[in-house]
């Protein structure tokens, strides 16, 4: 018989056990269900209470047998009741291991209620969050009546019973991102790439710490990237491409210590790098397609061997074929393919973005093609952006093409280079690098205050490398190259005040059979030399005149015309000035006032070298090797004596003319009328 304290005991574990039960045909949970199996084991220990027992799906099966005391068939209520009391009468039997047994079933039925006395947060969070995403195809199949996410919902992966990573791509969500999913603390990896997802990018994933890998690419997110982003200390793997972003991305992105790639693709949009970013291994994608490149060290070598084999083989069919088209259309394009050279090639909207949409702010000089305009691009470069005019006007897409074909080709440190170029239906640009000290007509003449001007030596030195620049396009290239409109305005400073040779858009290469003939004479007055004015004819010796005018400049700093001359003198030409002047001796009278010192026998040299060079007649001008070395003072001496010479048997010729002229004046004047009329 059992004495009362085992049976007092033994109705409070059956009191226990019933609610157990009946809590588990209720509410059918997994994990509840998953602790009661030892009890089903126990069912197998006595022949008493069941016979045997089986599980099947989610619920139990199990069999009765009646009460021992001959009771027949009760309720649900009572079949607990009845099967567990056996249970544990059993368990009264054998005293020490009752005990035991009995503590492991308080364990579990309090790890079942501490388990179910709270709602699970994360399992109600992606709840929340799928409603947001609105999941109209019904892609997942989460059973909101389980304990857990963790047991069997799909495109979720846990660790630790937390969730740790998202896998929702491609699913045909059409909603936003919920708040919700900052419930989900322990989330690693979100991927929601290739849906239709809406809306700003959202501030709160900043506080998701643990995020390390996030995939938004192919959505239709808007705005820009938030910069409490850069509060996810864990982040490696950013993927924002193919969005409708829109502003800079933020600093604060890049002060994450294991960030690694980012790939945040801008559609013509506002976008450009701060100037401190320098991660190495950031970069933007330029290309509408969310394909990931992923490229070793090994395929990044062999990529390169093969580009560089590819363009040799292109150079070199190049040069063997005779086409002179440098664009072609292409079906089904806004824009021209460019088949000269390895240049950058740019977007519209990126030089646009460059020069603040062309503001005539950042305008800093115009000639009679374009407008050139100071530029900084997105890594912080500033160039110099030539922007075609009138590009349907006759001249402007031969202009374009000139000098793309001419700079490319011709490469000297006193000649600028070019560093790209975008073509549209409507535009041709041409990208140079920025010049910080302008051209020299700006130091000559158009200095703001306080800006610094050009001492004697920079003169100097500007006129020794436009020499070196010019001697390497007419003797160097091949063909030769005659640039047609050289002046101070074109002869570009870089930092150091060192020359370059610009604006080639009238430049032409020489063909050493024939002498150049154009209908249309182009260039700056002034610097046009007579035979090309008067016949229509360029040659090597058209520059050699304007490089004599363009020293003339550095020497006055005058222009090469100037009307307000005529109010003191009938010379409006600098050098019918600058020989007049020197014809009386008054060398000092030829120097820019500006120039608070300098070498008088060095003016003196380029003042000769000037007048060489500006000779009337081309075969009279030295070839520009012959300039360069009368500079350095050898071989001006023999020349200039030829040239005095010549000049002042010329002066004697006019000065003949002109008393043959006044004697012929006179012989008419001084016939009376009479004498006139009569028949002779």
């Amino acid at each position: 018989m059992v004495n009362s304290v085992d049976v007092h005991l033994d109705e409070m574990i059956m009191s226990f056990s019933k609610q157990i039960c009946c809590f588990s045909l209720v509410m059918g949970r997994r994990k509840i269900e998953y602790f009661l199996v030892p009890l089903t084991i126990n069912h197998l220990w006595s022949s008493k209470v069941c016979g045997g027992g089986a599980v099947v799906g989610e619920e139990f099966m199990l069999s009765h047998y009646g009460h021992p005391s001959g009771g027949k068939t009760s309720s649900a209520e009572s079949f607990c009741y009845t099967k567990y009391r056996y249970i544990f009468g059993v368990f009264s039997l054998w005293n020490p291991l009752k005990l035991v047994i009995n503590c492991l079933i308080l364990l579990n039925f309090f790890k079942i209620i501490i388990s179910t006395k709270e709602p699970d947060t994360e399992g109600n969070a992606l709840l929340d969050l799928m409603l947001a995403l609105n999941d109209s195809n019904g892609q997942t199949n989460w059973d909101p009546y389980l304990v857990s996410p963790c047991f069997s919902w799909n495109h979720v992966n846990c660790r630790d019973e937390h969730v740790e990573s998202l896998n929702l791509n491609s699913l045909g969500f059409s909603g936003t991102l919920s708040p919700a999913i900052t419930k989900l603390k322990f989330l690693v990896t979100l991927e929601l790439q290739n849906n239709s997802l809406s809306g700003p990018l959202p501030d709160y994933l900043g506080n998701m710490v643990h995020l390390q890998n996030i995939n938004l690419a192919s959505n239709k997110f808007n705005g820009s990237i938030p910069s409490s982003w850069g509060q996810l200390s864990n982040l490696k793997n950013l993927d924002l491409s193919s969005n409708n972003l829109t502003g800079r991305i933020p600093k604060e992105l890049f002060s994450v210590a294991m960030f690694k790639h980012c790939i945040c693709q801008y559609s013509f949009l506002d976008i450009y790098l701060p100037m401190e970013l320098k991660h190495e291994s950031f970069a933007v994608s330029t290309s509408m397609s969310r394909l990931k490149v992923i490229a070793t060290s090994a395929s990044c070598g062999a990529f390169i061997f093969l580009i560089l084999v590819a363009v040799l083989a292109y150079r070199y069919h190049q040069f063997h074929k005779e086409k002179n088209d440098i664009f072609v259309d292409v079906a089904g394009e806004d824009d021209r393919k460019f088949s000269l050279g390895q240049l950058r090639r740019f977007s519209w909207r990126e030089l646009q973005l460059a020069t603040d949409n062309f503001s005539e702010n950042n305008i800093i000089g115009q000639g009679g093609f374009g407008k050139v305009y100071k530029g900084i691009l997105s890594d912080n470069m500033k160039v110099a952006v030539k922007r075609l005019a009138d590009y349907y006007s006759p001249g402007g897409e031969a202009a374009f093409q000139r000098e793309i074909q001419l700079i490319s080709v011709a490469v000297h440190k006193n000649l600028l280079r070019l560093i790209g170029f975008c073509t549209t239906s409507s535009e041709r640009i041409l990208v140079y690098p920025y010049m910080q000290n302008l051209s020299v007509a700006y130091r000559l003449r158009e200095l703001k205050p306080g800006e610094k001007g050009l001492d004697w030596p920079t003169r100097k030195n500007i006129a020794f490398g436009a020499a070196h620049g010019l001697e390497y396009l007419h003797e160097h290239c091949n063909p030769k190259i005659i640039h047609r409109d050289l002046k101070a305005a074109n002869i570009l400073l870089d930092d150091n005040f060192e020359p370059v040779l610009g604006d080639f858009g009238l430049a032409k290469h020489v063909d050493t059979k024939f002498t150049h003939v154009t209908t249309q004479v182009r260039g700056t007055m002034g610097h046009i030399a007579p035979e090309y004015i008067s016949t229509g004819k360029s040659s090597e010796k058209t520059d050699v005149f304007g490089y004599g005018i363009t020293l003339l400049e550095l020497v006055t700093g005058q222009r090469a015309i100037d009307l307000s001359r005529l109010e003191e003198e009938e010379e409006v030409l600098l050098l019918d000035h600058i020989k007049k002047l020197l014809s009386e001796n008054r060398l000092d009278d030829i120097v820019d006032g500006n120039l608070k010192t300098y070498d008088r026998k060095e003016v003196e040299t380029i003042v000769q070298v000037a007048l060489l060079c500006t000779n009337s007649s081309p075969e009279g001008r030295p070839k520009m090797t012959e300039v360069v070395k009368m500079l350095q003072g050898i071989g001006l001496a023999e020349k200039w004596a030829k040239w005095e010479q010549l000049e002042d048997a010329m002066k004697q010729d006019l000065s003949l003319m002109s008393r043959q002229y006044i004697w012929a004046e006179d012989s008419c004047t001084d016939q009376e009328a009479i004498q006139l009329s009569k028949a002779r």
